[in-house]
């Protein structure tokens, strides 16, 4: 009983563990990072971003190295490249910044706080996810030690320089019903933070690996009992798994709710730099539009292949926006535009930052990097990847991020791609190449926001 194509394999799974067969192995939860292409190898798989398929195309004639020159009076190397950057506010000295990982294992454990150390030494920003209140508390139990959220905080604080960089903390839902952000900007140890502009609050709408779904951990029997009464818990693992899965909602979100939420923040949270999160949304544009207007300091977009939390097989193959059509749609930013999924080179990070971006979060790579080598892993891969964005900006004839534009970027002819400049998207696509004798269009895009230029 097989048919050429048909996923044999996966209809006998679905068989043999019911509702269990919807998610990945529940033994690699904690053990594995997911996201894009972590789930099944069946006929939705997903193909590369089309992010990933444009090539960076650096013109014969350079202007700007010109410039240049006679600024430094010497031909000028890729040493000179400024990578320094506001990410959201926040002064970083690469276009970089740590994602969000929340209360899964990874987000709490031993890793996450290795990479807040690291991030920390860096100076890049760090976000911190959601629901880490309401699974893992925020007071300090009584042996003394310290609840993940405040851990992550410490360790990124003491090890930072106490001028570049900054903390982002998610809330969701379930984090305002703990009024996570009223306990972060009230608490005396965050004082340094908040009068030194280095602390923020990010609005997570949802997330590259499953929009429109709220988090999802697993979690053993007397977890659940315990988070029974803040999140919704069912056993869809079947009767010999004793594991449970706890689901977070995902918020109930329009453009009206969206502005008044951010104009909230700013208001009961003045000293706060302002985020939002968006997923790979089909309307990302106009709810990124919306953000901005409302007064937000950085706009996040997770592509669909963001994400290293636990999902549905079917979300993590089927579901979002590529995130190179993500920015298509958004076009020229009207404020600072940060985005995530699948970043850990520096080509796949100049492409971004040439279509609008102004940095690249590091979310699984920064987790393999510092599972690698807990000590510097993640310092190392975050200079391997500066190294390639100086060598490939100053190609380009560029030397600092924002003078990026998306005439530094050819997409592929590929009549069966929505990706920007596919010969479907030619007519409308802002990232179409320029007809020949036409003027370039250079797109607009401010290299600081809620801060000094």
């Amino acid at each position: 009983m097989s048919a050429a194509g048909f996923p044999e394999d996966e209809v006998r799974a679905r068989a043999r563990a019911g509702t269990a067969a919807v998610f990945p192995p529940v033994d690699a939860y904690g053990n594995a990072l997911f996201g894009a292409g972590s789930g099944s190898s069946g006929p939705h798989a997903p193909s590369a971003d089309a992010l990933d398929r444009a090539r960076l195309v650096p013109p014969v004639f350079m202007p700007q190295r010109l410039e240049k020159l006679v600024e430094l009076g010497r031909e000028p190397v890729y040493d000179d490249v400024d990578l320094r950057t506001n990410v959201g506010g926040f002064a970083s000295p690469l276009p970089l910044f740590l994602s969000a990982f929340g209360s899964t294992r990874a987000g709490s454990g031993d890793l996450a706080l290795a990479a807040s150390v690291q991030a920390g030494r860096l100076g890049i920003p760090m976000v911190l996810g959601e629901n880490m209140v309401p699974v893992h508390g925020y007071a300090g139990p009584a042996d003394g030690t310290l609840p993940a959220l405040a851990a992550r905080i410490r360790a990124y604080a003491d090890a930072s320089d106490g001028a570049s960089g900054g903390v982002v903390v998610q809330q969701s839902t379930e984090d305002a019903d703990a009024e996570v952000w009223n306990l972060l900007y009230s608490d005396p140890a965050l004082r340094p933070l908040v009068e030194s502009g280095r602390l923020g609050f990010e609005l997570k709408i949802g997330q590259g690996a499953k929009p429109g779904l709220g988090g999802m951990t697993v979690v053993d029997r007397e977890a659940a009992d315990r988070l029974s009464d803040a999140f919704t818990v069912r056993d869809v693992f079947g009767a010999p798994v004793a594991a449970r899965l706890r689901c977070a909602t995902p918020g109930t979100f329009t453009e009206e709710i969206v502005r008044q939420q951010v104009r909230f923040m700013r208001n009961n949270f003045p000293r706060a730099r302002v985020w939002v999160k968006l997923p790979p949304g089909r309307d990302v544009a106009l709810a990124a539009r919306t953000a901005w207007q409302a007064g937000a300091d950085a706009v996040t977009v997770d592509g669909a292949e963001g994400g290293t939390g636990w999902a549905p097989r079917a979300f993590l193959d089927q579901v979002g926006l590529p995130l190179a059509e993500c920015l298509r749609r958004i076009g020229t930013p009207e404020g600072c535009l940060l985005v995530t999924g699948r970043f850990h080179e520096g080509g796949r990070t100049v492409r971004a930052l040439a279509l609008g971006a102004r940095a690249a979060g590091l979310g699984r790579a920064a987790l393999l990097a510092v599972d690698e080598d807990p000590a510097h892993g993640l310092v190392r891969l975050a200079e391997s990847i500066a190294l390639e964005c100086r060598l490939l900006i100053s190609a380009l004839g560029r030397y600092a991020p924002s003078a990026l534009t998306a005439e530094d970027v050819w997409w592929p002819e590929d009549p069966a791609a929505t990706a920007p400049g596919s010969a479907a998207d030619t007519a409308t696509s802002p990232y179409a190449p320029t007809p020949v004798g036409a003027a370039p269009v250079r797109p607009s895009v401010p290299h600081r926001v809620g801060g000094p230029a």
